[in-house]
């Protein structure tokens, strides 16, 4: 049996930067809220489910139409674990109590709260089209972020571009640089579970394809300075949708 597309919000009940995070009204709603309503959103997602280990949560994401279908072992909710056991824990958990296999599983951290539905529907779409491993959303990394125009400095104190490239001798214009360079803003994985089982678990698989977004939308909350500008970002964004509203 196919579970079809299954979106995964990991949300574990503690947080070291902003204690009790994932709940934390935002723009009026607990921040988790406007994740789990992008996802019920998004006409080509199937299932939306919370993995978290806090009761708190779950209560909050089963009021607002997610499901909580088991709470998170301890091994996998600590500070250090990565997403990938996360994720694997999910899609073992639908074969081993439902039978059902998922088509993929969407990632979306309640952190990002910036992203819109489409980009989830996008993502998959990609992904279904595209026949890949994985799909990750990015923007296009700004000039001065890329290699070609970051600074290191070596033991000896010279200083030169990334990769040992002399400063004297590097692009002047980024018109010239040889190739785009992206950064993955964590706004959506589209993520094909066979993954998560190889000999080397990851996202991302052998044949990665990538959903460019306007870096508009990127915002990750992980401190307290992080919250108040993601949501200062959130308030434009809002005010640009209205009718009648000019940018």
């Amino acid at each position: 049996m196919s579970a079809g597309i299954v979106a995964i919000i990991p949300a574990r009940g503690g947080s070291q930067g902003i204690p009790r995070k994932n709940v934390k009204p935002f723009a009026g709603k607990p921040l988790i809220v406007w994740t789990i309503e992008q996802a019920l959103a998004a006409k080509n997602v199937d299932r939306v489910i919370v993995s978290t280990d806090g009761e708190e949560i779950a209560d909050i994401a089963v009021a607002h139409g997610a499901e909580v279908p088991f709470l998170r072992p301890d091994e996998i909710s600590v500070s250090s674990t990565a997403i990938e056991p996360v994720m694997h824990h999910l899609s073992e958990w639908l074969r081993l109590n439902e039978g059902a296999n998922a088509e993929a599983l969407v990632l979306l951290f309640p952190t990002s709260p910036l992203r819109q539905v489409e980009h989830i529907e996008d993502a998959v779409d990609l992904f279904r089209r595209s026949e890949v491993d994985s799909v990750v959303t990015v923007n296009e990394s700004p000039a001065h972020y890329t290699p070609y125009w970051t600074l290191v400095r070596n033991e000896q104190g010279q200083v030169s571009y990334f990769g040992g490239t002399d400063i004297r001798k590097g692009y002047t214009r980024r018109q010239d640089f040889p190739q785009k360079c992206f950064a993955k803003n964590d706004l959506v994985f589209v993520v094909r579970p066979d993954n998560l089982s190889a000999e080397v678990p990851s996202l991302y698989g052998s044949k990665v394809e990538l959903l460019e977004i306007d870096r508009l939308y990127e915002g990750d909350i992980n401190e307290p300075e992080d919250w108040d500008l993601v949501e200062l970002k959130f308030n434009y964004l809002a005010s640009r949708a209205k009718p009648g509203t000019t940018t």
